[in-house]
């Protein structure tokens, strides 16, 4: 496995001109930073320095950067590159990449407020349109390939949990131990599998483990909590390879799984099997989220439902289009989202799922594995 070549980034660029030229534009200036190692394949270090790639409709691009970063800049095809002093500068960054682009019409993806009337000042034309949303939206063949390696490396990182999970509680280890042992031992199996074809971009393991009344919290820290007998245990997982990300997540129990926490365990499966359903028919990304919850809702746990099912994945771990209220993208094939059914029990317990689904004109496929491949009644650590 490689990765990207870099006639792929070209051909990112070319789309992305004939979007500006479609809208009778000069061209897009792309500033986010998912963006910009979208179209660049840089996967630089984010800072208070902003970064730029001006896409003409019919001349080469630029990317304009801080001068620090000249040389990194240098190793990027295809483009030219051009450079400020520093941050802040007697001139902001950004206004200076709109001078530096000499064009009348322009679309920007992010602007800072206080930047904008100076910028539309200088400007025939303004548009803050995020143009490469629908582009990174659907993924291409290369692109799944990467985030179906993902998925597989995140899902090692549950199996490994599964595996040893126990025996490190039974020696008195914590959220933390649990946390160190897994993303540790696979992150050398990743390094050792794809670390030399893949310098250069994001290749990683990250992790959340919660325990028990902790597991009531969607985003809380890992702590020196050391789960107890009959309880769940929230583990969340995400890896990137190459740059695209994937995620798995799963509950398990410390011990024999009761009725009551089975009964969860089947709402939040029936809200997984929901969602696919909507996908595979094309519904508007709201409609899927609705119909998941719906799900929940229905086996009577409507008050634990916390935030919605799921987001979409590609260079970033959390990018649009979103399964969630608001969002209207009608979802189609090429289109990769994370699905996390999650019950939120304060001060009792939390459950929470997560499976990376890849929609494709023939259905949906699930890029992670460990959920089909263990059902809930195999989902227990011995204590």
């Amino acid at each position: 496995m490689n990765p990207l070549p870099p006639h792929f980034r070209e051909d990112i660029r070319q789309r992305l001109r004939k979007r500006a030229q479609a809208e009778g534009l000069d061209g897009l200036l792309l500033l986010g930073s998912g963006n910009l190692a979208y179209a660049t394949g840089w996967h630089f270090s984010v800072n208070e320095r902003p970064m730029g790639l001006w896409l003409p409709v019919d001349e080469e691009a630029l990317l304009l950067v801080p001068h620090l970063e000249l040389e990194n800049a240098m190793d990027i095809p295809g483009v030219e590159v051009r450079t400020y002093e520093e941050f802040p500068g007697e001139r902001p960054p950004i206004l200076w990449m709109i001078e530096e682009a000499g064009a009348r019409r322009m679309a920007v993806d992010t602007l800072g407020a206080e930047l904008l009337p100076e910028a539309r000042a200088k400007l025939e034309r303004l548009e803050l349109v995020d143009h490469a949303r629908p582009e990174r939206a659907v993924k291409g063949t290369a692109e799944l390939i990467l985030i179906r390696e993902a998925a597989r490396f995140a899902d090692l990182v549950l199996e490994r949990l599964l595996e040893v999970g126990g025996d490190i509680i039974g020696q008195g280890g914590t959220e933390q131990d649990l946390l160190t042992d897994c993303t540790e031992h696979v992150g050398k199996v990743l390094l050792a599998t794809h670390g030399d074809a893949f310098q250069g971009t994001r290749t990683s393991i990250t992790a959340s483990i919660h325990s028990g009344p902790r597991a009531a919290l969607p985003h809380g820290s890992v702590t020196a909590r050391q789960p107890q007998p009959g309880e769940p245990i929230v583990a969340g997982i995400g890896c990137s390879l190459g740059g695209y990300h994937a995620e798995s997540g799963a509950t398990l129990v410390l011990g024999e799984i009761r009725p009551e926490q089975l009964r969860v365990m089947e709402a939040m499966a029936e809200a997984g099997a929901a969602t696919v359903h909507a996908l595979e028919r094309g519904w508007p990304c709201s409609r899927v989220n609705e119909a998941a919850l719906d799900a929940i809702r229905n086996a009577g746990l409507a008050d634990t439902i916390r935030h919605r099912i799921g987001h979409g994945m590609g260079v970033e771990g959390h990018e649009a289009p979103w399964l969630a209220p608001g969002d209207s993208t009608l979802t189609t094939p090429g289109m990769v989202f994370s699905c996390e059914p999650g019950v939120y029990r304060p001060g009792m317990d939390g459950w929470r799922t997560i499976d990376t689904l890849l929609v494709g004109s023939g259905g949906v496929d699930l890029a992670s594995r460990f959920q089909t491949d263990h059902p809930f009644e195999t989902r227990t650590l011995p204590c």
